[in-house]
């Protein structure tokens, strides 16, 4: 039975199992069927995704990341600012630091509570799609944030069946064959926004989602309702900072940050 070393880490609510693969102790193994099964909540650690750090000739590492299901993922927010703060745990890389992604280059910054992230960009900005669920139909508003999101602005999110929509949504013919991670945003002000998020990968909600964080905020900017920074409350609880500049209809220089802590390090029996 091989042992394998991790890190769970969480970025508000949601959290990773982090493997250092630098010197191939993964070897070998099927990533995507590891990820099913550690991931699980009853049978093993339990996560919403799993993060595998590999050696990287562009950057201080790369990562490969995976859903909860198995599926490999171009870019996780949360996941991101997680990986930061393991490296630096891990010495594997300074505390301002870059990594490869499959969504691009990420820059990081691990701070003493918090670790900011530069989001690689946004595209594909569509606004006022007509989407049929629920046997009726929504008006929801999507942009690309490394992963596809849609979003759907809401006067009553507490109300709102996000499992039910979302699954609609995120299978919906209008987003094939990617699909979509679908959000549930309520706009509390200019500078205030909360939002609830169904993710494809783990299919249900989850406590928080990065880049549908930063995803709901661009939107928010985008319909004259928003401006930087944003303060993004998560169904957690927790708070995440979204900042970027507007040029025309164009988001750059994208940064998210947010809480980013250690729950436990241990051995996991392969």
């Amino acid at each position: 039975m091989k042992k394998v070393p991790f890190h769970k880490i969480q970025g508000n609510g949601n959290d990773f199992i982090l493997i250092d693969n630098r010197r191939g102790i993964l070897k070998g193994k099927g990533l995507s069927g590891l990820a099913k099964t550690v991931c699980h909540r009853n049978r093993s650690v339990g996560a919403d995704g799993l993060i595998v750090i590999v050696p990287s000739k562009k950057a201080d590492f790369k990562w490969r990341f995976f859903n909860a299901d198995g599926s490999e993922a171009e870019m996780c927010g949360n996941g991101s600012r997680c990986a930061a703060r393991f490296a630096v745990l891990r010495k594997i890389a300074p505390k301002k630091m870059s990594f490869e992604t499959l969504a691009g280059i990420i820059h990081a910054e691990v701070k003493k509570g918090t670790v900011r992230v530069q989001m690689t960009g946004a595209g594909g900005l569509r606004q006022n799609i007509a989407v049929p669920v629920a046997g009726g139909t929504r008006t929801g508003h999507f942009i690309n944030t490394g992963v596809p999101h849609l979003v759907y602005l809401s006067d009553q999110l507490g109300g709102e069946d996000v499992q039910a929509v979302g699954s609609a949504t995120r299978w919906h013919d209008l987003f094939k064959p990617a699909g979509t991670n679908v959000n549930f945003v309520q706009i509390d002000g200019p500078h205030k926004l909360r939002i609830r998020t169904y993710e494809r990968g783990v299919e249900g909600e989850t406590l928080a989602c990065g880049t549908g964080a930063l995803a709901a905020a661009l939107i928010a900017a985008s319909l004259g309702r928003a401006a930087s920074p944003v303060t993004v409350t998560t169904r957690g609880g927790d708070r995440l900072i979204v900042a970027f500049t507007r040029e025309g209809e164009e988001f750059i220089d994208l940064y998210l940050e947010g809480e980013a802590t250690v729950v436990c390090e241990g051995t996991l029996y392969l």
